[in-house]
């Protein structure tokens, strides 16, 4: 069997069917944030879900705010003199 290449069902699907789930989901959509509404408000519900409904409004009500990350490298007790002097076939002074 060849490997790469164009293969069946690969890649991007068509506009067409992407328009095509969003037709058919268009009539629920207030349905949906409805029930997620109603979720968040029901004391009843388990808190963890009541949560997560109100995530997801609030998400898709006022934009999900963008993640920050940090980072800090250490690269283990490494100075900059001895990195300077890697490979060096000069004597240290």
């Amino acid at each position: 069997m060849a490997h790469g290449g164009k293969r069946e069902g690969a890649g991007r699907k068509a506009i067409s069917d992407e328009i095509k789930g969003f037709t058919l989901a268009q009539p629920h959509v207030e349905d949906a944030f409805r029930v997620l509404a109603e979720i968040m408000i029901d004391e009843a519900k388990r808190p963890s879900d009541r949560i997560a409904s109100a995530k997801i409004l609030i998400e898709y009500g006022c934009g999900k705010p963008k993640e920050h990350v940090e980072q800090d490298i250490n690269i283990n007790t490494t100075t900059l003199k001895d990195l300077i002097s890697f490979g060096s076939t000069e004597p240290e002074i």
